[in-house]
């Protein structure tokens, strides 16, 4: 095992899957730990600090969506991507929902892998400093520093993508942002499949915050260009 401080957890219930992301990640000098349940991923974590999480959604005991949300409650900072060999928008919206920060469809390349996989722990190292801590638009509080959001004074629980995308949105509210800034942003890639992620963050959080997400006063789309939260 290459000794870094990359540390990445499988979670795989097939042996040859764990067995090709572990020498996938000893190539490109990442350090791992492995887990063929939900279970077992879930002591692995109370055991090692990792930095991200490679979850294959076809894991058995408790399914790749309960253990999603498991790990999320566990550690709500720490990536998760999920592998799945299902391209179909209801898992897709389901894995994204659950608290995963990227889906990833089997099968994959290497290189995008490790790039999603790179992104996502720079995310999860990257200082806060300096970032304003606290937003209010109408009923709608964002405090960065405790990571919560409120509507009317009643928390939101969202996922941390949830949670980015809201807060660049309202830092820079009343400018409409491009998909591509947002894209770049959240993931640090523009893609068709991170767009179609984009459009189930931007429903989930209409969800959330707003009083007819059909009709939405908060979160406002620009036809062909991007979003924009309302301004004060």
């Amino acid at each position: 095992m290459s000794i870094t401080s990359d540390k990445v957890l499988i979670v795989a219930q097939d042996a040859s899957l764990r067995f090709s992301l572990r020498k996938t990640l000893e190539v490109f000098q990442f350090d791992w730990g492995e887990a063929s349940n939900g279970e077992g991923a879930l002591t692995r974590l109370r055991m090692v600090d990792y930095e991200a999480v490679l979850l294959d959604f076809s894991t058995p005991g408790l399914s790749g969506i309960a253990t999603c949300r498991q790990v999320r409650s566990a550690h709500p900072r720490l990536p998760v991507l999920v592998l799945s060999d299902c391209d179909c928008l209801d898992n897709k919206v389901a894995a994204l929902e659950a608290g995963a920060d990227d889906y990833v469809i089997k099968p994959f390349s290497v290189r995008e892998l490790i790039a999603r996989l790179r992104s996502a722990i720079r995310r999860f190292r990257a200082p806060v400093a300096g970032i304003i801590e606290r937003f209010v638009v109408g009923e709608i509080v964002l405090d960065f520093a405790r990571r919560r959001v409120e509507k009317s004074g009643i928390e939101i629980a969202l996922t941390p993508i949830e949670f980015r995308t809201l807060h660049m949105l309202m830092a820079q509210a009343g400018i409409p942002i491009s998909h591509g800034d947002l894209l770049t942003a959240l993931w640090e890639q523009e893609s068709s499949a991170h767009r179609e992620h984009l459009r189930v963050v931007i429903s989930a959080l209409r969800k959330k915050i707003e009083d007819n997400p059909s009709h939405p006063t908060y979160l406002i789309t620009h036809n062909h260009f991007g979003y924009c939260f309302r301004d004060q």
